[in-house]
């Protein structure tokens, strides 16, 4: 197999889904010297209307069709959790490089199949784990580490999702519940602020709508302990029945202090007719707005010794820059030949936290990792 790592030329990509993390990978991928967007696939392409930027590319509703014809070097792959495994083998097995978004797979079985297939076929396989490209979120896990161990980190993402949103969520839990989808993403953050193994996993979940299987679960909640004593939870919800009330919970505590993301996120009442809210927008999702430090050091008298501190985000880039972000990272990877990486044993690791989680809601029990 023709090895182009060592080839400066732009980098020939295919597009594989184009919802609203698809078109923003798609048209990253034209901002940036580099990369070449040669086409564009989804069931629907056809008929749909994309932005300007990715208009003029060649279109296909097939993906086998669109691998064999364009012959890309770069596959990036948007689409619903349950094809992620199968496109991404069948990409590198073509010779391409994969950017996959994340869960990377519906299994840990799958995903160590993926991860095998790369050091097999000596293709870049990258997870769109979009927090570790965030300044912001950087700048929480550093501050985060300084707060000494063990540590308790509190977070949730729930999203009162009615309209489109509430279609698309429907979808997608046509794959996995919540917990999984969104699940790996604040599971590797605390994975990356202990450097600690999850060792035990419980995880709770109500069905609330009988919109979505039987046997599926539309709010959830994990808790993950740490073999260094550290302590997690988290908490996703999707649905028109979801509070706005602390949506967006951001929290780490250590002996020294705490660190939390600040922002205005409560949503106003929801009116007659309304078919957006502010927690299902996916603008949001990656808004921080500012950090807030406080300090637990104490007087003799008990007072506090130093004063909260207030880290204002305003340059943060948002969820378009975010996406042209990791596609820089992944084309850095292609350069330097990036393989088998920690950052991808990162991903295997949240993806089996989750699962597991998702295991003890449906047996109802807790689950030794």
């Amino acid at each position: 197999m023709p090895d182009d790592r060592d080839n400066e030329s732009a980098l020939r990509v295919l597009a594989v889904g184009l919802g609203h993390m698809g078109i923003s990978h798609a048209a990253a991928i034209t901002r940036i010297d580099g990369f070449e967007l040669v086409g564009i696939c989804s069931r629907s392409v056809l008929s749909m209307e994309v932005p300007p930027a990715l208009s003029s590319v060649d279109r296909f509703n097939d993906f086998d069709e669109a691998l064999k014809g364009l012959k890309p070097d770069a596959v990036i792959i948007s689409t619903y959790p349950d094809t992620h495994a199968d496109f991404a083998i069948k990409a590198m097995r073509a010779g391409a490089h994969v950017f996959v978004e994340k869960p990377m797979a519906r299994s840990v079985q799958e995903g160590e199949h993926m991860v095998a297939v790369a050091k097999e076929t000596q293709r870049t396989l990258y997870i769109g784990y979009i927090l570790r490209v965030h300044p912001s979120w950087r700048e929480l896990i550093r501050r985060g580490k300084e707060l000494g161990k063990p540590l308790v980190m509190r977070m949730n993402i729930n999203q009162q999702s009615i309209g489109h949103s509430w279609t698309w969520h429907k979808n997608l839990m046509k794959s996995l519940p919540p917990l999984v989808d969104c699940g790996v993403h604040y599971i590797d953050v605390m994975c990356e602020l202990t450097g600690a193994k999850p060792v035990r996993v419980h995880g709770i979940g109500a069905r609330l709508t009988d919109e979505i299987a039987e046997d599926q679960y539309n709010y959830g909640q994990l808790q993950v302990a740490f073999d260094d004593g550290s302590i997690g939870w988290y908490e996703v919800g999707w649905g028109p029945m979801m509070s706005e009330v602390a949506y967006f919970v951001k929290d780490i505590v250590g002996p020294k202090g705490a660190v939390s993301i600040t922002m205005s996120e409560q949503g106003d009442a929801a009116n007659e007719g309304a078919s957006t809210t502010a927690s299902s927008d996916i603008l949001n999702h990656v808004k921080t707005s500012a950090l807030r430090i406080h300090h637990s050091a104490l007087n003799p008298d008990n007072s506090l010794k130093h004063a909260d501190e207030i880290i204002r985000m305003a340059d943060e880039p948002d969820h378009d820059a975010l996406c042209e972000l990791e596609q820089r990272a992944f084309l850095g990877a292609i350069r330097t030949g990036a393989i088998d990486t920690p950052d991808l044993t990162a991903a295997v690791d949240s993806l089996r936290v989750v699962l597991a989680a998702d295991e003890s809601i449906r047996t109802r029990r807790h689950i030794d990792l």
